[in-house]
């Protein structure tokens, strides 16, 4: 794992998709916890097995008490994991080059479990996702960015990305991102702050994402212990 010492800033764009998905698979399922389709049997050499990506996401029960969990059905994984990178689907860019790589947002290509803390409107999000890329990629892209602006929706938000120090845990890599999110007219301003970690396992990409509103604190111990969790189920599969 490689040592970070660099700073910088990027922008996003606000999230809330992923409440609404999380809401919405809430009221499809009641009391039923929803599924993930099966995906392709093949995993890279460099995955730990050759179990696809829903048997390497942690189960609802995984999360600390006071986060209802919920695994995101596929419909929603679609809606929800581009507002994590802050660029929805069919956002315009700007600078165009800060735009997110190319993500398969379906079923054998990303899957995610979401917990909510409703006393607080926050919410801890595991995504896994297959990447042929090295997580410097990913860095090194950040680094360069610095502010940018998304437009989506008839609304535009700016955000500030600072790259934090990596987290201590057994991977090919790691990395950690910081996230403020502006948006709204001066007098109706939104903030919204993520806390992201990192962790690239072959080629799965673990990460593990505190959001909430305003300027909360994040829930620093509860996501680093869904992260270790979740890396250490892809590592041993």
């Amino acid at each position: 794992m490689s040592s970070r010492r660099t700073t910088s800033r990027s922008a996003v764009l606000v999230p809330v998709a992923v409440l609404a998905a999380v809401a919405g698979a809430l009221a499809s399922c009641a009391s039923e916890v929803p599924g993930v389709a099966q995906p392709s049997s093949s995993i890279a050499a460099g995955v730990p097995s050759g179990k696809g990506l829903s048997a390497l996401l942690l189960e609802p029960s995984d999360f600390p008490s006071q986060y209802q969990a919920i695994v995101l059905p596929p419909h929603a994984v679609s809606m929800a994991a581009p507002d994590l990178t802050g660029v929805p689907q069919d956002a315009v860019v700007d600078p165009s080059e800060c735009a997110p790589p190319t993500q398969d947002y379906g079923p054998t290509g990303t899957v995610m479990a979401v917990g909510t803390d409703n006393a607080s409107r926050s919410t801890i999000t595991v995504e896994l996702a297959k990447t042929d890329t090295p997580l410097d990629e990913l860095e090194q892209q950040t680094a360069n960015c610095g502010e940018m602006t998304v437009a989506a929706s008839g609304a535009e938000s700016t955000v500030a990305t600072d790259i934090m120090p990596a987290p201590p845990i057994r991977a090919d890599d790691t990395l950690a991102l910081r996230r403020t999110v502006r948006s709204g007219s001066d007098g109706d301003k939104v903030t919204q702050s993520m806390l992201t970690l990192i962790a690239q396992v072959g080629d799965v990409r673990v990460s593990a994402t505190f959001m909430s509103f305003g300027h909360a604190t994040a829930d620093t111990s509860a996501l680093d212990d869904v992260f270790t969790k979740a890396v250490q189920k892809v590592r041993s599969g």
